[in-house]
């Protein structure tokens, strides 16, 4: 794949959207393409992370459960898969594998970093994003949490300010 074309493929994915031209140039040369046949495994569940993926073509099949049933989620083309392994190290918590020919777009922690480093408005950008994500993941589930009291017959406690309505 030519790097304007993975330049045009991240440019779709969550978080590297947020990346000017010089970055997603930066990343797209600095990254490495995998490519994969049906079947192929790109990582287990509990595997130690290399890094986030880009799908580029194809679909790669997302399994938490790992039993052979079917997958909680197909990943398609502009996806990312492994959000916090653009980070740091962390265990994956399913097993990707392809269900087609399918390509993908390797990112790791250290070329995260770098961008980061040379490109403080894009990390300035990704953190607020993440933020945001995490607010309203805590703000969902302290919604599920009042609910389930509720439902339980328990006294839901007062609201702290700024705390979401139902």
């Amino acid at each position: 794949m030519a790097l304007e074309d993975d330049i045009a493929i991240l440019s779709r994915a969550p978080l590297f959207n947020l990346l000017d031209r010089d970055a997603l140039r930066l990343v797209a040369f600095a990254s490495e393409n995998r490519i994969l046949r049906a079947g192929d495994m790109l990582f287990r569940k509990g595997d130690r992370s290399d890094g986030g993926y880009v799908v580029s073509q194809g679909a790669i099949a997302l399994d938490a459960k790992d039993d052979g049933s079917p997958a909680a989620f197909v990943a398609g083309p502009g996806s990312l898969i492994g959000q916090a392994a653009l980070f740091t190290r962390v265990e994956r918590p399913a097993t990707a594998m392809a269900r087609e020919p399918s390509t993908v777009i390797r990112v790791t922690p250290s070329l995260m970093r770098r961008v980061l480093e040379e490109f403080p408005t894009a990390a300035s950008a990704m953190h607020q994003a993440m933020t945001e994500e995490l607010t309203r993941l805590s703000d969902g589930l302290e919604r599920v949490r009042r609910h389930l009291i509720a439902i339980d017959g328990g006294e839901i406690p007062a609201r702290k300010p700024g705390q979401d309505e139902e």
